[in-house]
């Protein structure tokens, strides 16, 4: 029996030493979160002890968070978008506030590239697969570009350059000088029958002429 109240004199002398050392450990943690690039707050921020078994809390709407914690405990910072951020309370706090201000640096997650295909079961997959039609490689594009009948529809529709132009003015104008030499020279009368008969009865007068005079 009197190690019963030994025992409970123990216990009892702990608990109230405990109880006046606890105080002594407490800080009243506080503080405001922002973006550490633009110092914009961040909202609804979650905080958590990991030396208080994962104890969670969180900053309100603007940023503000502030609840009892212990010197010494582990803070980490997480929210959505960010970086973690851990932080540790100092020791040896005399006026048991502690007061800071949280920068989370914005994090980029690069996601994988995720295609949407307009088939919904596989086999409308396999069936729009197997009547598919194959586009033109380069190598037939080109000849179909280049084919005869491509190049005359084309040549139908565009106008003629500067050296086809030339070409056709001066076909035009060789022709036109032809016909002017033509008509100023006449036919000619080597070709016309009529003209050698001329010549022929001329000449046959001239004789008889030439006679009568001797």
């Amino acid at each position: 029996m009197k190690s019963l109240f030994t025992a409970l004199f123990l216990l009892a002398c702990l608990s109230a030493f405990t109880q006046n050392k606890q105080p002594d450990n407490l800080v009243q943690f506080s503080g405001v979160v922002y973006n550490l690039d633009s110092n914009s707050v961040v909202p609804y921020v979650t905080i958590i002890n990991k030396t208080q078994r994962n104890d969670v809390k969180a900053s309100n709407y603007q940023g503000y968070f502030s609840f009892v914690a212990h010197q010494g405990d582990t803070i980490i910072f997480s929210s959505v978008g960010y970086s973690k951020e851990a932080l540790v309370i100092p020791s040896n706090i005399k006026d048991h506030s502690y007061t800071v201000m949280v920068r989370l640096k914005p994090e980029v997650v690069n996601l994988p590239v995720v295609r949407v295909y307009p088939w919904a079961s596989l086999d409308q997959f396999n069936r729009e697969f197997m009547t598919m039609k194959i586009a033109d490689d380069d190598l037939e594009i080109a000849k179909k570009n280049t084919s005869k009948a491509s190049l005359l529809a084309v040549s139908k529709t565009l106008p003629m350059d500067a050296t086809e132009m030339n070409n056709i003015n001066f076909q035009n104008n060789h022709v036109a000088l032809t016909n002017k030499n033509i008509n100023q020279r006449g036919a000619n009368p080597l070709f016309n029958p009529f003209a050698w008969g001329a010549l022929i009865q001329q000449i046959t007068q001239g004789d008889k002429s030439r006679n009568g005079d001797q």
